[in-house]
């Protein structure tokens, strides 16, 4: 004996009304991920791009580190042999000492020239546009021109400011040739470079300071050095913070300068040898690309350290700024 199915009953509507339709989707409910692919096909050049010449490089430059590799035959497992090879490397560490001391000698004068010509800038009234370009331009020319400009400028036997040294009594200097003449170049050669970028920044800043703070200081009393270390240095210190850290950052990874103006082996008793020039002559050079991903690897340690800072002195800032 079989059940027959019930049949389904509709209510009967009345003649003339309209029988009721299934409700639409509103404009407002959530579609589906695949009706936004004309979006996602929009912007996914550069994930794509991203992915292929940025993140897939830094994964496998921290796989590399753990292999012995010279770009050619199979890789080798050597688990943490670079790492630990790295922690014994006399060249590495004096590698790092002499970024740490090119940083010093670069940074601290680019960023007070900096300051000191963002103060001129803010307070001239003709001509300001010129200016800006002016001191901007050095940023924007080739970092190769540049060092082989000033390795012209320093040179030892024809260099022009060696001929000033001799025309003014002095003695030449082996600019090139000695360890500390090299740091010198370089660090003259990075404070043109970023002193202008540096200064539109500060500019930028200073032009967000009321003038009211500065007639008011002026109603008090104030002279001019006193408001600049009572109210603009305050004022410009997350700027200044966040000029630091660009400027740390670029300087543990310098490489142009140092290569193009004594070679790739950091000159003379290696004193121009920075931590990414040894990366690219163990890498590139002497092709074991493992122990080179290593020394990146500490690069990008030591660049995550200041960035960590950075981060600790601006949260302190802004905590220190809420109003109680």
């Amino acid at each position: 004996m079989t059940a027959r199915a019930n049949p389904v009953t509709t209510a009967p509507t009345a003649p003339g009304v309209p029988a009721e339709r299934p409700p639409r989707r509103t404009p407002g409910r959530r579609r589906g991920v695949l009706s936004y692919w004309p979006q996602y096909l929009a912007i996914s050049p550069f994930y794509v791009l991203f992915a292929v010449f940025g993140l897939f490089p830094v994964l496998f430059s921290f796989y590399l580190a753990f292999q012995r590799w010279d770009g050619i035959g199979d890789m080798q497992f050597v688990g943490l042999a670079n790492l630990r090879q790295l922690l014994r490397d006399h060249t590495f560490w004096l590698a790092l000492g002499n970024t740490l001391v090119l940083w010093v000698m670069s940074t601290v004068p680019t960023l007070a020239l900096a300051l000191v010509l963002a103060v001129l800038l803010n307070s001239v009234r003709r001509f300001k546009g010129f200016y800006r370009m002016a001191f901007f331009i050095p940023n924007i020319t080739s970092t190769v021109a540049i060092s082989i400009f000033f390795g012209a400028l320093f040179a030892t036997n024809f260099g022009l400011v060696n001929a000033v040294l001799d025309a003014t009594g002095l003695s030449s200097v082996a600019w090139l040739s000695s360890p500390w003449g090299m740091k010198f170049v370089i660090a003259v050669l990075t404070v043109w470079q970023w002193t202008g970028y540096n200064a539109i920044i500060y500019l930028a800043g200073l032009q967000t300071i009321s003038s009211d703070l500065y007639e008011q200081a002026k109603v008090d009393g104030a002279g001019p050095v006193q408001i600049f270390f009572r109210i603009t240095l305050p004022l410009l210190r997350p700027i200044i913070l966040f000029t630091v850290v660009l400027s740390t950052v670029g300087g543990l990874q310098t490489f142009t300068e140092p290569q193009v103006l004594v070679g790739d082996g950091g000159g003379p008793g290696q004193g121009a040898l920075t931590m990414v020039l040894y990366f690219y002559r163990e890498a590139f050079k002497h092709n074991d690309y493992g122990y080179g991903a290593a020394i990146a690897m500490a690069v990008f340690v030591v660049v995550a350290v200041f960035t960590i800072i950075n981060w600790f002195f601006v949260q302190r800032e802004r905590v220190g700024r809420v109003p109680r």
